[in-house]
């Protein structure tokens, strides 16, 4: 029981250092890439320190509110994902409890920002909420190809069952979910070329226009958790995770650099050329994973 609590306590706050990391390693990335110095690596942590101590407007109780239903939400997402060892809810739910509960912090954010009377806001919603519909399709194809593969809708047991070399990446009847995955990871982490929902030259950075102190930094909090999550799911489910924490990191360190080598080089989408992206190659690709891998376990 004790260990069980500590574990609670401890993936959350391993969770939030690694997404706040990338957040600072992303910047340095671009900055490279651009011939720029960039700010140091601890630049996410001196804004959100900064910004605790910033007053931040209120819009009111759903304003406040959804904001801390998107922290929690991510938060509740990452205890059921084994970070090395440590999953302190496996025995809770499965893949499909994941995937609603990932649904959590686009809705909170539009009820936060449903209170915020900004135009820019309305819009980026708008466009979050249908990004969100456009990957949790081949989302969803990609998870029903792994729970019938693998014959489980437990992640702990799909982690368990790719230990050694038997990564599902590359295994045939999952290469291409693996690939679609790989397809509609910059849509679920927000980054380019679907950044759409934020657009800083375009809306005010939508969803966060009203956003300030404490606000900003909360949602900075959300942003480093969908980070973690986006791909510790990924290699959780077709790297096979691991059973340490640093070789569970460097696996999701390397995807992440790779992620951010599409961020610099791609424009941003518009909304529909980013559904029309989501709905045809990973969709595509999502399906034919899910025909084949029901085709050699049936």
């Amino acid at each position: 029981m004790v260990v069980k609590l500590i574990q609670i306590i401890l993936s959350p706050v391993l969770a939030l250092t690694v997404g706040v990391f990338f957040l600072g390693l992303g910047r340095k990335i671009m900055a490279r890439i651009h011939w720029r110095y960039g700010p140091p690596l601890s630049q996410p942590v001196i804004d959100m320190i900064r910004l605790f101590y910033q007053k931040g407007v209120s819009h009111g109780r759903m304003f406040d509110g959804g904001i801390v239903l998107s922290l929690a939400g991510s938060i509740v997402v990452v205890l059921f994902l084994p970070f090395g060892s440590m999953c302190p809810l496996s025995n809770s739910g499965g893949l499909l409890v994941i995937l609603y509960l990932m649904l959590l912090a686009p809705l909170g954010l539009a009820l936060s920002g449903g209170q915020g009377a900004n135009p820019n806001i309305s819009i980026g919603l708008s466009r979050k909420l249908i990004l969100s519909l456009g990957y949790e399709v081949p989302l969803l194809l990609i998870l029903l190809a792994v729970m019938t593969h693998y014959k489980t809708i437990s992640i702990v047991d799909v982690v368990s069952a790719q230990q050694g070399t038997r990564w599902s990446i590359i295994s045939l009847p999952l290469f291409l979910s693996g690939l679609s995955y790989l397809l509609i990871l910059p849509a679920i982490l927000g980054s380019r070329p679907f950044d759409v929902s934020s657009a800083p030259q375009e809306i005010s950075s939508g969803p966060m226009a009203e956003y300030g102190g404490k606000y900003l930094a909360l949602a900075t909090m959300e942003h480093a958790f969908v980070l973690f999550i986006g791909i510790a799911l990924f290699v959780n489910l077709f790297l096979g995770g691991a059973v340490h924490p640093v070789i569970f990191f460097v696996k999701m360190l390397v995807i992440f650099v790779l992620g951010q080598c599409v961020n610099a080089v791609f424009p941003r989408f518009r909304i529909e050329q980013a559904i029309q992206y989501l709905w045809k190659w990973p969709t595509l690709l999502a399906f034919l994973g899910l025909i084949i891998t029901s085709v050699i376990r049936s």
